[in-house]
């Protein structure tokens, strides 16, 4: 048979899918088509595993059943498109692959039909092959074939219909928002797409539908939500897309206790109908100082303890002189207790002491309990006093090891956060089969950039600050706190959201707290501060991103494992070799001249 040329597809329907049949069809004809994963040639009979979408079976070719057909089976290649027809039979009991849905059967071909042929892939298709993920993204369409790669997107395809269905249920309306839209400020960097029809003018691609579904809540839909497509110019990282996709959702007339329980009904659902599990509500729920002080970071992974403890009560005499130096400095001394974690040798502490330094701590201080002795380069340092205040704060017993980072606010919960998190996988110490959710709250509605030389939105600027801090506005407004709330997902975070300024006159203060004034607001936001004035309703809610909570639900190690066609780690598609030049009159047409760096 000369591989080039293919049989045509005909009159034949597909029966049913590879991983459906089962011994209640026995006796029945059936055809069906696919891929061919395996071939086997054990002499007289050829057998090939045939799948597709929803798995495999085996179908058998017999020279004594159909010789034509056998002798075509010969000619069948890993990944050639065919299409069998024949009778489905048991397979005899000493073969029966209690592993496989379809174990119990088998089809006995009368007729093959070759739909394409397959050149030899540039990798096998196989679960258990390790495989570079360049080759992987470059043929996207092979990889997806595979079955693990297949299952992350089932699983998306399951959540996200699961979370349309539960918000249809409490009456929201799904709305699309423009793509082409308006750049603002504050946030990354906007994608711009420069008009033809208006030199010199650019439309933004929407960094969230923000500005949208705050106008929805204006005209009175009360209810809204959208998966949606949302893109920052983001500087790169490992685990960033520079598109992805975001679950929208927006509410009037509500609290953050109205957002914050409808959200854990549809995670109780997700978790129930997706994994099999039943959540226990409410939620953990941290204020953002209380998760920044016990764990260093607004989005905590509760899966396990290692809780950060302070020590700068107990240091602020000390002769520990890098320690009481920061103290008066307005710094502080926190730390951590491992439980065990004197078995750590020099050189993992030395490891240790270089891996805080890479988020800005100077040192990192130890002390090594063992045999009634304090091992550690600082122990002589230390008076009666403060050894017993260390056991006091730590609970340390005989094996311990006890961990301190000595330095300003940020730069302390920043290390020891990560500190912790990297213990916590060396020891073995997070369990990868549970799941822990922790609502973050009240978190501060301003901080200071130091680097830009004014106050920043910690989430956005139309987000509500508390009834009571309302005065500290005009006085402190760095001691203001938010009606802003984040859902963190073992260390992950997965939602966030917040209650937002409804009132026109309360905008502009905030906009002016920016360092935005009345014309620069005008410019950039006046089409929503004309929404506010007429009758805006008090309103909020909270997006989800759709690629991480479908990672962390299927178990994959990746966004772009969940993603159909991801970019790259260096944000290119290497599929379509994307982004690309293009031709020199589409850019005459826009106006626009390239200077590029050699």
């Amino acid at each position: 048979m000369d591989r080039l040329f293919t049989d045509q597809l005909g009159e034949w329907k597909r029966s049913c899918y590879c991983g459906e049949p089962r011994a209640v069809g026995v006796g029945r004809e059936m055809i069906f088509v696919g891929w061919a994963q395996t071939r086997r040639d054990h002499g007289g009979l050829i057998f090939v595993d045939l799948r597709d979408r929803s798995g495999l079976v085996q179908v058998v070719f017999n020279p004594e059943v159909s010789a034509a057909s056998h002798e075509k089976a010969k000619q069948i290649r890993s990944e050639d498109v065919i299409a069998v027809r024949g009778l489905l039979s048991r397979r005899p009991p000493e073969t029966v692959n209690r592993q496989l849905g379809t174990g119990e059967v088998e089809l006995l071909v009368h007729e093959v039909k070759l739909l394409n042929a397959s050149q030899v892939p540039p990798f096998p298709l196989d679960d258990y092959a390790e495989v570079n993920e360049n080759t992987r993204l470059k043929y996207r369409y092979l990889d997806l074939r595979r079955p693990e790669s297949l299952a992350h997107l089932l699983l998306r395809y399951r959540m996200v219909k699961k979370i349309r269905d539960y918000l249809d249920g409490l009456g929201f309306i799904d709305v699309e928002t423009p793509v082409l839209t308006k750049s603002t400020p504050e946030g990354a960097r906007d994608y711009l797409v420069p008009s033809r029809i208006y030199p010199g003018k650019f439309y933004a691609l929407p960094q969230s539908p923000q500005l949208f579904k705050q106008i929805l809540m204006v005209a009175g839909l009360d209810r809204y939500y959208q998966i949606v497509r949302c893109f920052r110019d983001e500087d790169l990282r490992a685990d960033r897309q520079p598109e992805f996709t975001q679950l929208d959702i927006e509410m009037s007339f509500i609290q953050p206790k109205d957002v914050i329980e409808m959200v854990e009904g549809m995670m109780a659902r997700l978790f129930k109908e997706l994994k099999g599990i039943d959540l226990r509500l409410p939620l953990l729920r941290l204020t953002w100082q209380e998760a920044r002080a016990r764990y260093g970071t607004d989005k905590p992974d509760v899966r396990f303890g290692l809780e950060l403890k302070d020590f700068s009560a107990c240091f602020q005499q000390s002769q520990v002189r890098v320690f009481s130096a920061v103290l008066q400095g307005g710094g502080m001394v926190k730390g951590l207790s491992v439980p065990g974690g004197g078995t750590l040798s020099r050189k993992e502490l030395d490891d240790l002491t270089a891996f805080v330094a890479n988020y800005g701590a100077k040192g990192l201080a130890w002390i090594k309990l063992a045999d009634g002795e304090w091992q550690s380069p600082i122990a002589k340092f230390l008076s009666d006093q403060e050894r017993s205040g260390i056991l006091t704060i730590t609970g340390a017993k005989n094996g311990d090891i006890i961990f301190f980072v000595a330095a300003d606010d940020p730069v302390t919960h920043d290390a020891l956060a990560n500190l912790r998190l990297h213990l916590g996988e060396k020891l073995g110490l997070i369990p990868q089969d549970r799941y822990a959710l922790v609502w973050v709250v009240d978190f501060p509605l301003l901080e200071y950039s130091a680097e830009e030389k004014r106050h920043v939105s910690v989430h956005h600027p139309f987000t509500a600050p508390l009834d009571e801090d309302i005065p500290l506005l005009a006085t402190a407004p760095l001691k203001v706190r938010s009606k802003a709330y984040d859902l963190a997902l073992n260390g992950v975070e997965v939602g966030g959201g917040s209650i937002r300024i409804h009132q026109v006159e309360m905008q502009k203060q905030l906009l002016g707290l920016l360092g935005i004034d009345a014309d620069e607001a005008e410019a950039k936001f006046g089409f929503l501060l004309e929404a506010l004035s007429y009758g805006a309703p008090p309103h909020g809610g909270i997006a989800f991103g759709i690629d991480r909570l479908a990672m962390i639900l299927s178990g994959a190690k990746s966004l772009r494992e969940v993603i159909a066609f991801p970019k790259s780690q260096r944000a290119v598609c290497l599929l379509t070799e994307a982004p690309s030049s293009v031709d020199p009159k589409q850019l005459r047409e826009l106006g626009i001249k390239t200077i590029v760096d050699k």
